[in-house]
């Protein structure tokens, strides 16, 4: 039985789905298909992505209620401002196939031009009094972005999606999430973006995460994804590969000790997988995001 959080809005909200960042579209459907499949109750995606389309269709052949699939998807900064993000929102629930979408989030703060965020953020906060949205927050939101948004922000985002593995942790991140009732949602959560972008260091391989999965007899990701759920945060695991999909959710029957945590916790180094958030601009990564 996967488990749920509450979000400060009283939504209830699976802990743990699938994400579907750099999963082709051509190979979206049949990964989020098997997932479902297997019981997976939450799937993530982006508008910038390219693949809400083919995530709406496997959800659409799945036959499973509405109710029965989380969906969230994410707003990219070429649609932020108030009248850009509720055009965003349509765009994104068009591809989707769906009325309304269960999280909204900004994918990233446009430190560059702030008041662009904020006025995203607002129109956020539009689709959640008009019911087109279950729940809204942000991602890749560090303190002082936070800081600032929650100065003017009439609704506490529900949640901040964020880069967290053993060796990039974001304590500072997640405590003031914490402390406004925010649910820390990690991407990357068994450290993918370490290898995949060739740090030279690979939680996979890790001697300490090693040690405890043999102990339980379990693998190196199925440590980290239970050291994520039993510290209450959200995890949003990605893989096309269905024994991979099959395992990441083979987390639910076996605990991690206080020792066995605190060692996980010494893992971290700093170093950040992806970019820094302050250095997203349009010049940078921006990218036009097709009509549905």
């Amino acid at each position: 039985m996967i488990p749920t959080v509450t979000l400060n809005n009283g939504v209830f909200m699976p802990q743990f789905g699938l994400g579907v960042f750099q999963t082709p579209p051509a190979e979206t459907e049949a990964a989020v298909s098997e997932a479902l499949r297997l019981g997976y109750p939450l799937i993530d995606t982006a508008a910038v992505y390219g693949n809400e389309r083919e995530v709406g269709q496997a959800i659409k052949a799945s036959d499973l209620p509405r109710d029965q699939v989380f969906i969230e998807t994410k707003i990219w900064i070429n649609d932020f401002g108030y009248d850009e993000t509720l055009h965003s929102f349509a765009k994104s629930a068009g591809k989707l196939g769906v009325e309304q979408i269960d999280l909204l989030l900004l994918h990233q703060p446009l430190s560059a031009d702030f008041d662009r965020t904020l006025g995203a953020y607002r129109a956020l906060e539009t689709l959640l009094a008009e019911g087109k949205v279950q729940a809204i927050g942000v991602s890749n939101f560090m303190v002082d972005h936070m800081t600032r948004l929650l100065d003017v922000a009439k609704v506490v985002p529900a949640v901040n999606q964020i880069e967290v593995h053993p060796y990039f942790q974001q304590r500072d991140v997640q405590e003031i999430n914490a402390a406004h009732g925010i649910l820390t949602q990690a991407w990357s959560p068994i450290g993918g973006i370490t290898f995949y972008r060739g740090t030279g260091r690979s939680t996979l391989d890790d001697p300490v995460i090693l040690s405890i999965a043999n102990a339980h007899g379990k693998s190196a990701a199925q440590i980290m994804l239970r050291w994520h759920v039993q510290e209450g945060r959200g995890i949003i695991p990605k893989s096309v590969k269905p024994a991979r999909i099959a395992e990441n959710m083979d987390i639910f029957d076996f605990v991690l000790s206080e020792a066995e945590i605190t060692a996980i916790n010494g893992l971290e180094t700093g170093q950040r997988g992806g970019p820094v958030p302050d250095d997203v601009t349009l010049e940078t990564f921006g990218r036009d995001i097709p009509e549905a």
